[in-house]
């Protein structure tokens, strides 16, 4: 009995023995579980998965700090050329010396309705419907404006909806490879599982990753955006009625 005994306690322990060895791999080493030994041991589908999500990742980073620093240097154009705009100076001279090279936003549209209005005087005065004609050629420029304003935050936009389900397509690709795994090798083992779990949730991190800044960068770059082209529609507004000041005291001079 002692014999047997002693036989069943050395099998059960080479058994156990044989488990631990399965899932933690060859006596003495530990498996490698960083991100970039899981990128090399992933599937090909997987590896173009992580690899178009760090690009886009980079570039939406690139388009944050681009639009920052543009944004920035908008608004401080836009404050000083409405200091210089309502300090009282006559608008022709302000137009003489910002016509060659406006350089803010609201720069040019007070030059595309300067320009109009210096094009509506003929040799018997302003030529009728000189208002309209100015109005529409701000609301051109105010567009024009407006999209290049609003260029690229699309791109966050598709980032920041799309890259969850790239990550997610990839979760479900490392899943599908490790039951893959287990149908080929006939074993259950951690070791044998682990991996394909491992690349998965790598695949999933890397899609938050990208889409979480994407998002909150698009709301609040769209946010000042909107600040912007509404700067720009206000200043029309306000440059319109001055001019149709001026259009009314003309013709009740010359009548």
């Amino acid at each position: 009995m002692g014999l047997m005994a002693g036989l069943g306690a050395g099998v059960l322990a080479a058994a156990q023995a044989t488990i631990v060895d399965g899932a933690a791999g060859a006596p003495g080493t530990e498996p490698d579980f960083s991100v970039y030994a899981m990128f090399m041991q992933a599937t090909i589908t997987v590896k173009l998965t992580m690899i178009l999500l760090v690009l886009s990742s980079f570039w939406s980073w690139a388009i944050i700090i681009e639009k920052w620093i543009t944004y920035s240097r908008l608004r401080r154009g836009s404050g000083k050329f409405e200091d210089a705009f309502w300090s009282g100076q006559p608008l022709d001279d302000l137009f003489d010396r910002i016509a060659d090279k406006p350089r803010a936003p609201i720069e040019r549209v007070f030059v595309s309705g300067m320009t109009e209005w210096r094009r509506s005087f003929g040799d018997s005065g302003l030529i009728p419907g000189t208002q309209s004609r100015v109005d529409r050629a701000m609301n051109v420029s105010i567009a024009r404006e407006s999209e290049t304003i609003n260029k690229r935050l699309a791109f966050l936009a598709t980032v920041g909806s799309v890259a969850p389900f790239v990550g997610l397509f990839g979760t479900v690709w490392g899943i599908k490879h490790s039951f893959e795994s287990i149908a080929t090798q006939q074993n259950t083992n951690l070791a044998v599982v682990a991996p394909g779990i491992a690349e998965a949730l790598l695949a999933t991190a890397m899609g938050l990753l990208a889409a979480i800044p994407a998002v909150v960068a698009y709301n609040r770059l769209s946010s000042e955006a909107e600040s912007l082209t509404g700067g720009l529609e206000n200043f029309s507004d306000e440059f319109s009625t001055i001019l149709a000041r001026q259009i009314d005291r003309r013709q009740t001079g010359a009548v």
